[in-house]
């Protein structure tokens, strides 16, 4: 949970004598070292001592990491190999990045897998991170100016 913060609220169409208590809001501040996209992205998977692939679907992007939908269920700290694919315009551009599992939830009611699943980015070649900043730009861009 974020840090909460309490605020006045400003009363300024009524004079101090009218303002009979004060009011109060909660402010929730985010603790993420980055910023988080929702996304809904193919992934191709292996874990790192498997030479079996499978797929999954990325639904929330950072910088940092993803939250993925597998077909079954990881461990936490267990090391993957992903293969994502980001859409450019009418292009998919893949990139490579070894993660590793920070935290698992069973979800069976939803379509693309069972297990919702949080991976960080461990190592990301130069040029894939490169990509990866530029679609996440893209991302926060208004639609029209992209």
């Amino acid at each position: 949970m974020g840090n909460v913060l309490f605020l006045n609220k400003p009363d300024t169409e009524r004079s101090p004598e009218q303002v009979t208590k004060t009011h109060y809001g909660v402010l929730n501040l985010e603790k993420r070292k980055y910023p988080r996209f929702s996304v809904d992205l193919p992934v191709d998977y292996l874990r790192v001592e498997s030479s079996t692939g499978t797929v999954g679907r990325a639904f929330d992007f950072s910088e940092g990491g993803l939250l993925i939908y597998f077909p079954e269920q990881m461990e936490i700290g267990q090391r993957l190999s992903i293969k994502l694919f980001l859409s450019m315009g009418s292009k998919l551009i893949p990139i490579e990045i070894l993660s590793e599992v920070a935290w698992v939830e069973i979800c069976v009611e939803q379509d693309w897998g069972e297990y919702r699943t949080g991976v960080k980015f461990v190592d990301i070649s130069p040029e894939d991170m490169a990509k990866l900043k530029k679609f996440l730009i893209s991302l926060s861009q208004p639609p029209y100016t992209r």
